[in-house]
């Protein structure tokens, strides 16, 4: 895992690391939708990909061998939502409250227990793609990370879905609403920039539900956006957010008014100074 990066550290001076040009091109290739910024933006990507790896720690469960490719394919898609929140110190901030990752092969099946109205509790496993912790680890399952390329078309990408979870609960317990800046889209207040966010997401989230109830259970079309989103709020914010990121013209076409609203905030400089 990360032999590069362990054979640079040992001989350069901190600061001058770099990944290897062999490997950054291939992961280019791998996921298109990162090749289509620009090469200011592609530099400064690949400067916070190799920070990023100096700060976590990548685990494979199940047997799985995590490579130097895995680990910055992982590592350049989470780096993507945060690639625009001033220096890299400031950026990486957002991500500091864990340092592992783990990787399956393929999807996880997660026990989960819920307590009915009667008091019974009833145990069941989750098939998950990935999942974020609260202060805790980042889970990934490589199968989904690695077709993400192909899977931009639908906008859906599992690393920046658990990313943007991580970022929601920068503040507490994830609602759909990040930490914004008090002056957020000409608002008065930090507390009028949070009801502006959420009441432009809410809008679009019930929206979206209603689309999803119309395919589900009346032949209605289905819905471009992974129907996950219609969970709740906070699983909207992360799902509409995938898509925002790697497939943006489909995104603008769906959902223009999120469109305006995600560019004022991933375009906006750090709060966690």
């Amino acid at each position: 895992m990360k032999g590069w990066l362990r054979a640079l550290l040992a001989r350069l001076p901190a600061g001058h690391q770099s990944i290897p040009e062999e490997l950054w091109r291939a992961t280019l290739v791998q996921f298109p939708f990162l090749s289509q910024l620009s090469a200011v933006e592609l530099t400064r990507l690949r400067q916070l990909t190799r920070e990023f790896l100096r700060q976590k720690e990548f685990h494979g469960a199940a047997g799985l061998i995590i490579t130097d490719a895995m680990a910055v394919a992982i590592a350049s898609q989470a780096c993507l939502p945060i690639l625009r929140f001033g220096t890299a110190r400031q950026a990486l901030r957002w991500y500091d409250d864990f340092v592992g990752i783990v990787v399956h092969p393929g999807e996880v099946l997660a026990p989960r227990s819920e307590t009915d109205d009667n008091g019974v509790v009833h145990t069941y496993h989750e098939r998950l793609s990935g999942e974020a912790m609260a202060e805790g680890p980042v889970t990934l399952s490589w199968h989904d990370v690695w077709m993400s390329g192909a899977s931009a078309a639908q906008g859906y990408n599992v690393v920046i879905h658990e990313f943007i979870h991580k970022i929601d609960m920068r503040d507490g317990a994830p609602d759909g609403c990040p930490p914004l800046p008090p002056n957020f889209m000409g608002a008065v207040s930090p507390r009028a920039a949070r009801q502006h966010w959420l009441d432009q997401l809410t809008k679009e989230f019930d929206r979206f539900g209603e689309q999803v109830v119309m395919a589900q259970r009346f032949s209605g079309a289905p819905t471009w956006l992974d129907p996950y989103g219609a969970e709740s709020i906070d699983e909207f914010f992360a799902v509409s957010c995938e898509a925002y990121f790697v497939n943006r013209p489909d995104f603008s076409r769906e959902f223009p008014s999120l469109l305006v609203l995600y560019d004022a905030f991933f375009n906006a400089p750090s709060l966690l100074d």
